[in-house]
């Protein structure tokens, strides 16, 4: 195996591990099926085309990224989404209705044309004999970074044992004096946030367009099958397996054959192993 593809697996596992971050912890935590998922990627890679269109300095992208994506999260979970907490079938219809409508909107204020932006670190480094774009090697490492100091917050934060408790019994942690609506609009807006960062991060990659995130959603769920729900390790074993196939067979034949295999794979999952290969218990 080459260094550059080893190096493009990385970057792949890595990227697809933190979109499907907020996914994991809106489905799995919320039992919210949230259909908008990719959209609020999709918003987060628009961040550099505000800033830009507004005049602001570059180092502005990731606030207003932030700010844009949490002020969205906010509005539609006090309007819509609070009242969808562990109705799954609900929230489907009614959160493939919202993602319908952000599309709409970005088209509307951006048009149907593509965007794109330079990336913030430009020039390659040499890592395993190959030369390889800096911007990726630093987004590497700076996911690796997060997940582990997201992997210790959940094993010591106070916050997180809330979490915990509310999912696996709601009306005793509100008996125990948790607020529990608080915390899941929190746990809503943290997961959104999170998907809105991945497109920030993506952007200067891809091309951005108002229906990117179909591509996004669909391959964050399939990393969620195949991991499972509710623990980090199952979310890094499921992007591991989705985007190492999908890397994998797209270098050695093409794509379509990439594609393909990530969707079998998650069917003989669903159907042999439907809560996936790491699932915490409920």
């Amino acid at each position: 195996m080459s260094s550059v593809l080893v190096l493009n697996l990385a970057w792949q596992i890595s990227t697809l591990a933190l979109v499907a971050l907020g996914l994991a912890i809106v489905f799995g935590k919320l039992q919210i099926m949230n259909m908008a998922h990719g959209e609020f990627v999709m918003i987060g890679a628009y961040a550099p085309v505000i800033t830009s269109s507004l005049g602001l300095p570059a180092w502005l992208q990731v606030p207003v990224c932030l700010l844009t994506v949490a002020l969205v999260a906010f509005v539609l979970e006090r309007t819509i989404i609070r009242h969808l907490y562990g109705r799954m079938f609900d929230s489907l219809l009614a959160t493939w209705g919202i993602a319908i409508l952000l599309r709409e909107a970005v088209e509307l204020i951006f048009g149907r044309g593509y965007q794109s932006v330079t990336p913030p670190i430009s020039g390659t480094i040499s890592v395993l004999g190959a030369d390889y774009p800096a911007y990726r090697i630093a987004v590497i490492l700076g996911i690796l970074a997060g997940f582990a100091a997201l992997f210790w917050w959940n094993a010591r934060s106070k916050v997180a044992t809330r979490i915990k408790a509310m999912v696996g019994n709601p009306d005793l942690a509100e008996a125990v004096g948790i607020n529990t609506a608080r915390l899941s609009a929190g746990a809503f807006i943290f997961g959104c946030c999170t998907a809105g960062l991945a497109g920030l991060i993506l952007a200067p990659t891809i091309r951005i367009e108002p229906m990117m995130g179909l591509d996004y959603l669909i391959r964050s769920f399939f990393a969620l099958v195949v991991g499972g729900l509710g623990s980090l390790e199952g979310l890094g074993i499921g992007a591991g397996i989705i985007a190492g196939t999908q890397s994998v067979l797209g270098a050695v034949a093409n794509q379509t054959y990439g594609y393909l295999a990530v969707l079998t794979l998650s069917i003989l999952f669903l159907w042999l192993k439907p809560d996936g290969i790491r699932s915490s218990s409920r």
